[in-house]
């Protein structure tokens, strides 16, 4: 088996795939919402450890349809040390279908177009961003390290390369004090970009960052479930992303809601109005996870 460096994500979509560690944590690893990879330091793995497990993954595996580049940002790696993983991945796994992995805005944006195309071009299929917000001050306050906007700009670049794109954002991560801002410009920013996926997840606090602390002291108001809903009404009122697939059906969410756009909305927000209006029962906390 593949020796794994501390835990290891990987997005749901990614339960059946090949993970393999390019990276080592993430290269930002500072938003206040977030615990993953805080026990690593990030760094690149040499290309001769990343090679070995993939010899490893042969051996062990008849057949590797999807393969996952960890950590939490694997596009970090400078092109050409991405490039030579990825032509190693098509001449050791000739199946392979797709391979995918995390990219953070910055990691995307210190590359050229012509370097992203050819990425594509050599096998990645598709890249996981996190926007979170859409609103700069949200995203200040969450250190996020970038604007909406350049956020919006990386995810632009990763469709012009050919590549599909999933995009994540946080339902509550405002707070109600800038809950209307938050849906509204989220909505925008997902509207510029018009990924293929749109994956919403809801604020919890399971283990301890700085943004639980803020909670636990009384400086941040974490958002009943009702509000929630009539955030992430707002959300979809405000969203123009013809064809882009919606979910919020991730196990942190109080209402699964699913479909395409812009062709489901008003069946998503009906069944949200539903339940502002009591009719649809939110998830229990006892059964919602990160």
């Amino acid at each position: 088996m593949i020796p794994y460096e501390g835990r290891v994500f990987r997005p749901p979509s990614e339960a059946y795939s090949l993970i393999v560690q390019a990276t080592i944590g993430c290269s930002h690893n500072r938003c206040t919402f977030c615990d993953m990879y805080k026990e690593k330091r990030f760094r690149i793995r040499r290309l001769e450890e990343v090679k070995a497990d993939f010899d490893l993954a042969r051996a062990a595996y008849q057949r590797v349809d999807r393969i996952f580049l960890a950590d939490g940002d694997a596009l970090m790696c400078p092109a050409a040390h991405l490039a030579e993983i990825l032509r190693y991945i098509r001449e050791k796994f000739p199946e392979c279908e797709r391979v995918t992995s995390y990219g953070s805005p910055k990691s995307i944006l210190v590359k050229t177009q012509e370097e992203l195309n050819e990425l594509h071009e050599l096998g990645l299929e598709m890249v996981y961003l996190g926007l979170e917000s859409g609103s700069d001050e949200v995203l200040r306050r969450v250190n996020k390290g970038e604007t909406a906007a350049e956020i919006v700009r990386a995810g632009q670049m990763v469709k012009a390369a050919g590549m599909k794109l999933s995009v994540t954002a946080i339902a509550g991560l405002g707070s109600l004090e800038r809950s209307e801002e938050h849906a509204v410009q989220t909505a925008r920013a997902l509207s510029e970009m018009k990924p293929e996926y749109i994956g919403l997840l809801t604020l919890l606090f399971e283990l301890p960052t700085p943004l639980m602390r803020d909670w636990e002291e009384g400086r941040f108001y974490l958002m009943e479930p009702v509000e929630i809903a009539a955030e992430t009404l707002t959300l979809l009122e405000n969203i123009d992303s013809e064809g882009s697939v919606f979910r919020a059906n991730h196990a942190s969410n109080y209402v699964n809601l699913a479909g395409t756009l812009n062709r489901d909305r008003e069946a998503m927000c009906a069944r949200l109005r539903e339940a502002l209006a009591g009719k649809v029962r939110f998830r229990s906390e006892a059964f919602r996870a990160r």
